[in-house]
This record gives structure tokens, C-alpha cells and sequence, in this order.
């Protein structure tokens, strides 16, 4: 069946602001970065007291500006999807959101439209302008790796803290109050900035013993720094090489993963969104939408 002239205008919208993979797609995309930039360096030069003297009036105006646009893409954002709450509800559809409403609230919360920094979030979708998807699965590493680790990381931190705890107490009573050790608790955050090699300077031992002990506890520091990230390194490397293997074996199969969707090791390169249930990480060349069926790509009349 045919769409009609009011489907037809909602799709072409839809391709304009969902999908990056078209010339008009790649040109929203590129002004909406350069509007999110310029909104982002207009609320950064107000903050700065002599250039909002000076400048304010031109500065508010330019905000409001941005934010006139931002509301405009807003609203056609949710005109263009067959569920318009399926988009409002998404972290995507949030965050758009968040970022358009600051200024109108500054009518009634003075000092609200600090909020517009918000918008730095948006400045995600870059990643559908340069096809930097490509690297998806670099990032699915690290993501697998983090999660692989998670135990050892955990049973790390927690010998870190009692590290921190026994050594907190031990220079409390070495040092005591007169040297500026006052209670243990301060002992011990005094112990995690110099076994994390931060060193605020803020106490510092005065006794022989004492700054024999920190001298051992910064040495410490830096082989606990190591520990955390081999723990990932070992991981990702693991991670990594399951993967190729995977990948091996199916070049030996006559596939190409690349040009061979498989669920499970499959780096997609495209920005397709659903108009219906707004979900993306479709396969690439996909017809049709794998979680509602829907046509992603209707024929226009």
C-alpha cells in the first residue's frame, strides 16, 4: 500500500533527522553539531564575568536563538516517529529534552540556563556523521573486558581498602593529632591520596617512622596503579583474540564478517532507527526492523 502525502512528508523527515547514511542526513547532523557547539561556547563565555558585561544582550540573544532552533528540532523529532513516546521516553529523546528546557526555566529559576551544558551529551551523534561505528567493536572489548574482570577488580579494591584502613590507623597512632593526624578517618583518606600517588600535601608526617612508612606506601601506590590494569589488559587481549579467531574461521568458510552479518561478532556501519519502535543496530542493507517489523525504508509516493 502506498503511503499517502502526509506519510510520504514523515518519511522524508525521518530520513533527514534520524539517519546520517544520506547526503540531507549528514547535513543535519553536521549544522545540529555546529548549533551544540555554538550554544555550549555561548553559556562558557557568559560565565566569564568581563565578557558578560560587555557582551550579555548579545549572548542571551544567541542562546535564545540556539534554543528556538533546538526546540524547533525537538518537535519535529517527535512528529516523524509513528510513536511519538517511544523517542520522547528514550535516553536519546531525554537528553534532547534537557537541553531545550533550560533557558525557558530560567523564567522561573533564576540561573537555570547553566543547565544548556546538557547538550554536550548530544554531541554523540558526531559518531553517525564519521562512521566511527566502525571501532563499535574495539569498544565492545573494553565493555567485555570490564565485565570479565569485574571479580578480580572487586577483591582488588577491597584489599585496597584495607590496605588503606590498617595504615590509616597505624600513622594515627605514630603521628597523632599534634601532626595533624586527628582522627582516623582523616588517617586513612590521608592513606588513599598517598597510596594513589595524588599527594594533596594537605598532612603530611613528621616523625622519622612516619615518613618511613609513607615512604613505603607511595612506593606501594605505584605497583597498585599496575595491578587494575593488567587485570583489563590480560582481558582485552583475550577478548580480542576470541574474536579473531572467530572471525578466522569464518573467512575459512568463504565469509567475510564484514559483509556477512552474524549476531554475535558483527560490526554494523549504519544509522538506521526505526520509525516505529525508534531502536537501532540494525544489520546493514536491512529491510526491515528485526524488533517490530516495520519497513525501514518505505517507498515514497
Amino acid at each position: 500500500m502506498e503511503p499517502n502525502k502526509q506519510e510520504n512528508w514523515k518519511i522524508k523527515l525521518h530520513e533527514v533527522i534520524y539517519e546520517a547514511d544520506t547526503p540531507s542526513g549528514k547535513l543535519f547532523d553536521i549544522l545540529l553539531l555546529i548549533f551544540i557547539l555554538l550554544s555550549i561556547i555561548l553559556v562558557m563565555l557568559e560565565s566569564v564575568v568581563s565578557i558578560d558585561e560587555k557582551y550579555h544582550q548579545l549572548l542571551y540573544i544567541g542562546e535564545w536563538v540556539v534554543t528556538i532552533l533546538f526546540s524547533i528540532e525537538y518537535i519535529l523529532r517527535i512528529i516523524s516517529v509513528k510513536k511519538p513516546f517511544k523517542y520522547i521516553f528514550s535516553s536519546l529523546g531525554i537528553i534532547d529534552f534537557l537541553s531545550t528546557i533550560p533557558m525557558y526555566l530560567s523564567f522561573i529559576f533564576v540561573g537555570s540556563q547553566a543547565l544548556v551544558t546538557l547538550r554536550a551529551l548530544r554531541l554523540l551523534r558526531v559518531f553517525r556523521i564519521l562512521k566511527l561505528a566502525r571501532y563499535l567493536g574495539a569498544s565492545n572489548h573494553l565493555k567485555a573486558s570490564l565485565v570479565a574482570s569485574r571479580v578480580k577488580i572487586m577483591v582488588f579494591l577491597f584489599a585496597v581498602m584495607i590496605t588503606s584502613i590498617i595504615f590509616g590507623t597505624i600513622m594515627y597512632l605514630v603521628e597523632g593529632e599534634a601532626n595533624g593526624f586527628d582522627n582516623i578517618p582523616k588517617s586513612v583518606y590521608w592513606c588513599v591520596v598517598t597510596l594513589t600517588t595524588v599527594g594533596f600535601g594537605d598532612i603530611a608526617p613528621q616523625t622519622p617512622l612516619g615518613q618511613f612508612i609513607t615512604t613505603f606506601i607511595m612506593i606501594l601506590g605505584y605497583g597498585i596503579i599496575a595491578v587494575p590494569t593488567g587485570i583489563v589488559s590480560a582481558e582485552y587481549v583475550r577478548t580480542s583474540q576470541k574474536e579473531d579467531a572467530e572471525n578466522e574461521g569464518l573467512k575459512n568458510k568463504g565469509y567475510d564478517p564484514y559483509k556477512n552479518p552474524d549476531d554475535n561478532i558483527t560490526i554494523q556501519l549504519n544509522s538506521q532507527h526505526c520509525s516505529n519502535c525508534f531502536v537501532s543496530d540494525h544489520r546493514d542493507n536491512s529491510e526491515y526492523c528485526y524488533n517490530c517489523g516495520n519497513e525501514l525504508h518505505p517507498k515514497k509516493s
